[in-house]
C-alpha cells in the first residue's frame, strides 16, 4: 500500500499531548509505520529530582500512537515494571542504581487506552513518597524501568521502555541545627587538655556555643597522627540528616579536610553514615549524610587535615 503522507505524533513528554507533522515517505506497507510507544522514552533516561514533601509527588507516563491518521478503534495498552533491565542499564551507563523500592511509590494503574480518534492515553501517574515510614531514602538515586507489555499493535522496540532515574534531594535551609542542651562528650581519641590555655583544646569546646574556643588533638607529651575522633551523645534519639562543622577561627593549619561520620543507638554498634570533604576556611560548613539515620550517638572521625597531622575544630552540630 502506497503512503503519500504519514502523520506522526510528536509526543509531549509531560502531558502526552503533541502536534501533528506531515512527512513524505516511500512506498511501504502501512503496518511498517503504525506503532505504539512511550513518548518519555525519547529522552531516556528521564531524570527526576524530587523535593522532600509531606505529600506524594507525581511523575507522568503513558503511551502514544504513531502512524497514518488516527486509530479507528480503541487501542488497549498494558504496562509492566521491568526490573530485569536494571543490570544492563547500569552497565551501559556506568551506574549502580537500585530499583525504586515498591514501598515508596504507587502507580495509578498499569492499563490504559488510546481512544479511537486520539493519539495518546490519559496521563498515568507514579506517586512517590519522600517522607514517612513508607518513603524512599533521601539522597539515594534509584531507577524505575517501566515498559509497554502489550498494545494490540506493533510496539516500537527502541521506545518501549522508559528508565526513570529518581532522587529525593533535600534543601539545607529546611533542616535547622538541633538544640545541643542535652549533648555531652561520650569519648575522644585525644585532646589537648593543657597546652592551648585555660578553657581551650578539649573536646567539650566543640559544643560550648563559643566559636572562639576549640578542640585540638593532643600535642603536649605526645602527638598522635590522624585519624582523630570525637563521640557525641545527643541525650536522645533523633533522625540525623547531616552535620554542621565550624573550623577553628584562625588561619592556621589543621582544619579537617576529610571527615567520616558514624551513628549509633547504643554507643556500641556503629553504622557509617558518610564521608565528607571540607574546605580550608573558617565558615560554617553544613553537609548531608549519605542517608538519614536514627541515632543517639555520633562519631566524627577526622581522616586528614590541611597541612598537618594534628587537627582542631571550633564547633559541631547535627541537623
Amino acid at each position: 500500500m502506497k503512503i503519500n503522507k504519514w502523520i506522526m505524533l510528536m509526543g509531549g513528554v509531560a502531558l502526552l499531548a503533541g502536534c501533528k507533522e506531515e512527512y513524505d515517505l516511500p512506498d511501504q506497507p502501512l503496518s511498517q509505520y503504525i506503532n505504539v510507544y512511550m513518548p518519555q522514552a525519547v529522552n531516556n533516561p528521564v531524570s527526576k529530582t524530587l523535593g522532600i514533601a509531606d505529600t506524594a509527588q507525581t511523575i507522568v507516563f503513558g503511551a502514544c500512537y504513531g502512524g497514518q491518521d488516527y486509530p479507528t478503534g480503541n487501542v488497549a495498552v498494558k504496562f509492566k515494571l521491568s526490573p530485569e533491565l536494571i543490570d544492563s542499564f547500569n552497565t551501559a551507563n556506568g551506574t549502580s542504581y537500585e530499583m525504586l523500592p515498591a514501598i515508596g511509590y504507587d502507580l495509578s494503574g498499569l492499563e490504559a487506552t488510546i481512544p479511537a480518534g486520539k493519539v495518546n492515553t490519559e496521563p498515568m501517574k507514579i506517586s512517590v513518597r519522600t517522607t514517612g515510614s513508607n518513603a524512599i531514602k533521601a539522597l539515594r538515586t534509584y531507577v524505575l524501568p517501566l515498559s509497554i507489555e502489550s498494545a494490540g499493535l506493533k510496539i516500537n522496540p527502541t521506545l518501549r521502555t522508559t528508565f526513570y532515574v529518581i532522587q529525593a534531594l533535600p534543601k539545607l535551609e529546611d533542616y535547622p541545627d538541633y538544640d545541643r542542651s542535652l549533648w555531652s562528650i561520650a569519648g575522644f581519641s585525644s585532646e589537648e587538655a593543657n597546652g592551648e590555655g585555660a578553657g581551650n583544646g578539649q573536646a567539650i569546646n566543640t559544643i560550648d556555643d563559643d566559636k572562639n574556643t576549640f578542640w585540638h588533638s593532643q600535642w603536649q607529651g605526645a602527638s598522635p597522627a590522624a585519624p582523630h575522633h570525637i563521640i557525641y551523645d545527643m541525650g536522645e534519639t533523633k533522625e540525623v540528616h547531616g552535620i554542621s562543622f565550624l573550623g577553628r577561627q584562625n588561619n592556621g593549619s589543621g582544619k579537617p579536610s576529610s571527615v567520616t561520620v558514624e551513628t549509633s543507638l547504643d554507643n556500641v554498634t556503629w553504622e557509617v553514615a558518610g564521608t565528607m570533604a571540607l574546605e580550608n576556611n573558617q565558615n560554617l560548613q553544613r553537609k548531608f549524610l549519605a542517608e538519614f539515620k536514627q541515632a543517639r550517638y555520633i562519631k566524627v572521625t577526622i581522616n586528614a587535615a590541611f597541612s598537618a597531622s594534628f587537627s582542631s575544630m571550633a564547633e559541631l552540630w547535627a541537623f
